[in-house]
């Protein structure tokens, strides 16, 4: 997804260097603003206005193929006129694309934030992974972190860690990155049990239970995804992941979060969890997000 007041071409460069290793076909696609209907004296104007925007957006994506041309790159173009992230959810469903790759919006202001609504939008509800990258950031990744969270409870939601893993291991053998990954857990029903009037070795012999069964989960998933000569850095920490998650990423200096961005599938339109919005808000990273199996996106082609 590319956007002409963008100058930062860092998901461009991200997208070209990921489809020269691994083949595939790029499109470099845009989305203009759907003009308002104009009736009587000046529509014949505003429409030959309008197709000329359309045809400049083109001319731009084609002069950002021509440094491609001799790097034997399988390239398409496409604009489109809507909403940006309906449009982009639509392609990906015509075209079955495998990964969005967009340039983060970096909102200003009182809620600044790295991330805005277009983004934000295709983290709830694109069917394929979304890669946000962070503007100006045009570097090989130095420090990638993948947060899984292997779950005793939701076997769903625990079949998406294998592939978080996949795709950080894939992102840091191909910048030679150091690789990260964070399991925060805490004991289920912790308030609740607190409060229960159990007795305090009771309650401790509860969380010490519900760390080992976490940790032989970890475990269990540590040994399936073979990431062994990344020599990874491996944190299983107790606590709230929308503190400490933050947290890590601002003590390594992490370029990429790779996560889940949702907590159910299913159900079309659920929002993105809790937990994964609130992290977002508060990174200031790039960030490539996962959704499990079963996801059904609420956009349509209708």
């Amino acid at each position: 997804m590319l956007e002409p007041d963008v100058q930062e071409t860092a998901a461009l460069g991200k997208a070209v260097a990921l489809v020269r290793q691994n083949g595939g076909r790029l499109t470099l696609f845009s989305v203009l603003k759907q003009p308002p209907g104009i009736h009587g004296y000046g529509e014949s104007v505003a429409q030959d206005q309008h197709t000329s925007a359309i045809a400049e957006r083109r001319e731009w994506l084609r002069g950002l193929i021509v440094p491609l041309q001799h790097d034997d790159i399988d390239v398409a173009i496409n604009v489109a006129e809507g909403t940006s992230f309906l449009e982009i959810i639509r392609q990906v469903l015509r075209e079955q694309h495998d990964l969005v790759i967009t340039t983060a919006e970096e909102t200003k202001g009182i809620r600044a934030r790295v991330f805005g609504a277009t983004s934000m939008h295709l983290m709830r509800k694109c069917p394929c992974p979304v890669w946000v990258v962070k503007r100006a950031q045009t570097r090989p990744y130095a420090r990638i972190l993948a947060a899984v969270d292997p779950s005793i409870y939701d076997p769903v939601r625990d079949s998406l860690n294998p592939l978080i893993l996949q795709l950080a291991g894939s992102m840091a053998r191909k910048d030679m990155a150091e690789l990260h990954i964070v399991h925060v857990w805490s004991l289920f029903g912790e308030r609740y049990l607190h409060n229960s009037g159990m007795t305090e070795k009771a309650f401790q012999e509860a969380k010490e239970y519900e760390k080992e069964q976490h940790k032989q989960h970890f475990d269990t998933l540590l040994n399936r995804v073979d990431v062994t000569d990344l020599k990874p850095h491996v944190y299983l920490v107790e606590g709230d992941p929308v503190e400490y998650i933050p947290k890590l990423v601002t003590e390594l200096g992490i370029d990429l979060l790779v996560m889940g961005s949702v907590g159910r599938v299913g159900i079309a339109g659920f929002l993105i969890g809790n937990t994964a919005e609130e992290v977002f808000n508060q990174v200031d990273c790039s960030l490539l997000t996962l959704k499990p199996k079963g996801f059904i996106t609420p956009v349509t082609l209708e």
